[in-house]
């Protein structure tokens, strides 16, 4: 065993060892990858008006409309990502769900756009069926699916309300995940939030609305909420915060049930986050499919200690499901700013520590409790004795220093498929200078997938 395998081995046990009990860590072996890269743009519909030909003109910070394409340094903090906007066409980015499909391809889709409602409205939101070509390291995508609201079943009006096709933009709803379904798509949003259904060719079907203990969930970015006429009025009331919605969907192997994972804990009326086993905890949140209706039962899923955001979530069986939990940071310890108050450049500010994908438990007997914990595998320490990477890592490794990680799904047995979201043309994890790829990963877990 060479230096730097040992020294790495002892370092993933003194990790393992000083996680609690019930975070019990299991390895993760890196079998194939496969690279879209960042800079992938498809053109709009060609029914689609003009002002979606182009996209990410409002993408200053005072959001003032730019036209002359490639004018807007896409920066990552301080750091320039090497791709700008506006782009003409739409991209192919902020892959944020996935779902393993009977053929062999996968469904994904590409969330609001350019990371808020404020600067999305020329941002279409579509779906993507796509496959890989795990030998040559590839990504097809065999086909988009766009969506609009032709019969007007936005609760709002729409970005495009007067346009002959009313195709749907990141300023209407944040699509963050999916479960592919006989006669179309559900899909979680986290504007509303809410949970939406679009048929097989994109077309808006149903938009509703979220409860939790008979009570709205509603975000700030809500489209039904309105600001005051008076600085002194009283601010209409929301219990989730800006992006808290529903980045993980997940469906039960009977086909008949939806759980939706908000990515923000609910704020309570004291004005607190909701918590479980002593950690501030996110709400799973059971719906009945044939009633189109929630059912009214939860869990809370406790973040651990590191842990700030979720990434993706999909059920495994009747009980147990993986979730991505990570924290905010991106890039490795390595190239740590000296001063992370005071970052430079050539430097990443964050590194990131926290990237796991957990494998949970949630039965009839904790409902209204939290998940139980069955244990984890950590994205920064996957093995790759066969060199089997095509970017990143190091010598007998590869890791996932992304800011986003939001798709995984178990695709058999032993395997998983892992992907990240580059925020295109924001995120730079991999590279200091470089806007990230998207990066597909299968990993062998067999040990982790099962685990009791």
């Amino acid at each position: 065993m060479s230096k730097f395998l040992f020294a790495s081995t002892a370092l993933f046990m003194l990790i393992a060892a000083s996680a609690s009990a019930e975070e019990k860590a299991f390895p993760a072996t890196l079998t194939s990858q496969a690279i879209l890269p960042a800079n992938t743009i498809v053109p709009a519909p060609a029914d689609a008006p003009e002002f979606l030909k182009t996209s990410g003109k409002f993408t200053t910070p005072d959001r003032k409309r730019t036209e002359a394409l490639g004018t807007i340094p896409g920066m990552d903090g301080n750091r320039p990502t090497g791709l700008s906007l506006p782009f003409a066409g739409q991209a192919v980015q902020g892959f944020s769900g996935i779902k393993t499909m009977p053929d062999g391809t996968f469904w994904t889709l590409t969330d609001n756009g350019f990371g808020s409602k404020a600067n999305s409205s020329d941002s279409a939101l579509f779906l993507h069926n796509i496959k890989f070509d795990w030998d040559k390291g590839t990504v097809e995508i065999v086909k988009n699916v766009f969506l609009s609201d032709p019969n007007k079943k936005a609760p709002f009006p729409i970005v495009l309300e007067g346009a002959e096709k009313r195709y749907l933009t990141g300023a209407d709803f944040d699509i963050e995940s999916i479960q592919p379904v006989a006669d179309g798509f559900w899909i979680g949003d986290e504007f509303g939030p809410y949970l939406l259904k679009v048929d097989s060719e994109g077309h808006l079907t149903d938009v509703i609305s979220t409860t939790v203990d008979s009570k709205p969930v509603m975000s700030p970015d809500n489209a039904i909420l309105s600001l005051p006429g008076s600085p002194t009025g009283k601010m209409p009331a929301f219990n989730l915060r800006r992006s808290g919605g529903f980045e993980g969907l997940a469906m039960s192997k009977d086909r008949k049930k939806l759980y939706g994972l908000l990515e923000g804990a609910l704020v309570k009326d004291d004005g607190t986050l909701e918590q479980a086993d002593g950690h501030t905890a996110l709400r799973i949140i059971e719906f009945d499919i044939a009633s189109k209706a929630w059912t009214g039962r939860t869990w809370f899923y406790p973040f651990s200690d590191l842990g700030e955001s979720i990434g993706d979530f999909n059920m495994m069986d009747d009980t147990t499901a993986l979730v991505i939990e990570r924290d905010n940071g991106e890039g490795t310890a390595d190239k740590a700013c000296p001063d992370p108050k005071n970052p430079k450049p050539d430097c990443f500010a964050t590194p990131a520590k926290h990237k796991k994908i957990y494998k949970i438990e949630m039965t009839d007997a904790n409902v209204g409790k939290a998940v139980r914990k069955i244990g984890y595998i950590d994205l920064m320490h996957i093995s790759d004795p066969d060199h089997k990477r095509r970017q990143g890592g190091g010598e007998g490794f590869y890791d996932m220093p992304f800011v986003t990680i939001e798709n995984v799904d178990r695709i058999d047995a032993t395997h998983i498929i892992v992907g990240n979201d580059n925020n295109l043309p924001y995120s730079a994890g991999r590279a200091l200078d470089k806007a990230d790829d998207n990066e597909f990963s299968i990993l062998e877990v067999g040990e982790f997938l099962n685990a009791k």
